[in-house]
């Protein structure tokens, strides 16, 4: 009971559930715009090179789907910038001076890019030149991702802050350039855009692979099936690897949150072999595992430490209580479950492209295989899994701080009553759900009206005059005939 009284009255905790709510929920669209967008372009880009109307029809009709997406991303994304003067004022006061200039490129550059030819790409087609809606099209698409790539600057200049120092409780920045490539951002960025691609393309490829189940338009979705796969086959790998540079970036800068993805309590010195736990029940009270199933040696290969390590790999005893993350079960975990989400989708890529090889995918074997088709709708949703549990890692385990090594997150937290925080709190949680009802309603009846093949297709030559090339004047009441439209 006084453990519950407790935490309904910390401010801070509240606030960072609050937080972590909107974010969480927040990032499930953003994740989808940013890959759909570069998918929109591919496909708008085949149907230009190719006349082939199929493309057409489908760009129109991933396009509903990412315009329903833009929506509720912009809806459930403000509220959660907001808090950043609401519930976080002392944060953003310290570090306003990049921060929110960050935040504001991201609205300005990013945001207003996108919202700008977001129109034109929805409902210009049969209005404006079929070159102008393509170049609409990849404006969309850049927006939206760079959108994602200074979301990640800012995030990223939290876990490594560089460019600047801390002056009488505030970060003055003395050179933006090496504050926006601190040493987290280039890899971070590329592992989310590849992270927004991949699980975009499954989604696609797992709604084709429903309509090829159910015998909708078997020929039509096989293309976008097909092509979401030929995408995939370099995706999925590089995803992995762009994982693995993440982690060791982790090692060189966040060691303690190294530790707490391991569960890695006692530190092994240098020359001495470090064991990777497959799974493990981590004690926080007590400071152990109380069971592990480990792998000898295996950390540092994963490290390219080698079976000798060149350098040690701390554990969490090496910290303070107070200077390390508690959570060590749930960013274990969230951990594992990225990475195993990853390897199981790169496994259903590659066995898809074996069966594409023996003719399984062929237009008249490819309804057969039921159980390849059920495995990708299974498939669809995962990687918006692993892209929560990756950020749950990313910020739950740079914990306790909220600018790294500079602010703590339990200075960072507005002095309001506990009680407004449990009230927006509460709000947000029934806003949220709404939402999430409404988008699962209007995204299943786009779905299960498919595509509309009764829509014109635009004509991709310009229409001219018909020119009269007979000798003569026109009569006093004659017009040239016109091209038909």
């Amino acid at each position: 009971m006084e453990i519950a009284t407790n935490f309904w009255s910390d401010t801070v905790v509240l606030s960072r559930m609050q937080f972590a709510l909107t974010a969480s929920i927040h990032m499930l669209w953003p994740a989808l715009t940013t890959g759909v967008g570069i998918y929109l372009v591919i496909i708008e880009g085949l149907w230009l090179k190719t006349r082939d109307p199929d493309y057409y029809y489908h760009a129109r009709f991933w396009a509903k789907l990412y315009a329903l997406n833009f929506g509720v991303g912009v809806a459930t994304g403000i509220p959660m910038e907001f808090q950043f003067g609401t519930n976080w004022g002392p944060f953003s006061e310290a570090v306003g001076n990049f921060f929110g200039s960050v935040i504001g490129f991201e609205a300005s550059w990013a945001f207003m890019l996108e919202a700008a030819f977001l129109g034109i790409m929805l409902f210009g087609w049969e209005r404006v030149n079929p070159i102008v809606h393509y170049l609409s099209t990849i404006f969309v698409a850049i927006g939206a991702n760079l959108s994602t790539f200074w979301i990640l600057t800012a995030n990223s200049w939290m876990q490594t802050p560089a460019g600047g120092e801390m002056i009488d409780g505030k970060f003055i920045v003395h050179d933006y350039f090496r504050a926006i490539a601190n040493p987290f951002t280039a890899k971070s960025v590329l592992h989310m855009f590849l992270a927004t691609l991949e699980t975009s393309l499954f989604v696609i490829a797992g709604i084709s692979a429903w309509y090829i189940l159910k015998n909708r338009h078997k020929d039509f979705f096989s293309k976008s099936f097909k092509l979401s796969l030929s995408v995939i086959i370099a995706v999925a790998p590089l995803q992995i690897y762009a994982g693995h540079l993440s982690a060791e970036q982790v090692y060189r800068y966040q060691p303690a949150k190294l530790a707490a993805m391991e569960a890695q309590w006692e530190t092994v010195p240098a020359g001495g072999p470090a064991d990777w736990s497959v799974l493990a029940l981590p004690n926080n009270r007590a400071e152990r595992n109380d069971r592990e199933w480990v792998i000898p040696n295996a950390l540092g290969y994963i490290l390219e430490l080698k079976r000798n390590l060149s350098e040690p790999v701390y554990g969490l005893k090496e910290w303070e209580p107070n200077d390390r993350p508690r959570l060590v079960g749930l960013i274990y975990y969230s951990f594992r479950t990225m990475v195993g989400i990853g390897f199981l989708l790169a496994g259903l890529m590659a066995i898809s492209v074996l069966y594409w090889l023996i003719g399984g995918l062929s237009g008249e074997r490819i309804d057969r295989a039921r159980w390849l088709l059920r495995a990708w709708i299974f498939a669809a949703p995962l990687g918006f899994i692993a892209i929560d549990t990756g950020w749950i890692v990313r910020c739950v385990g740079r914990q306790p701080w909220t600018l790294y090594g500079q602010i703590r997150t339990v200075d960072s937290a507005s002095s309001i009553p506990a009680g407004n925080v449990v009230a927006s709190l509460s709000g947000f949680t029934v806003a949220y759900l709404l939402l999430l009802i409404a988008y699962a309603y209007f995204g299943s009846r786009i779905i299960r009206r498919g595509p509309r093949f009764d829509l014109p297709v635009p004509s991709l030559e310009p229409t001219r005059p018909a020119i009269d090339t007979t000798p003569g004047e026109f009569e006093p009441n004659e017009r040239p005939v016109e091209a038909k439209q």
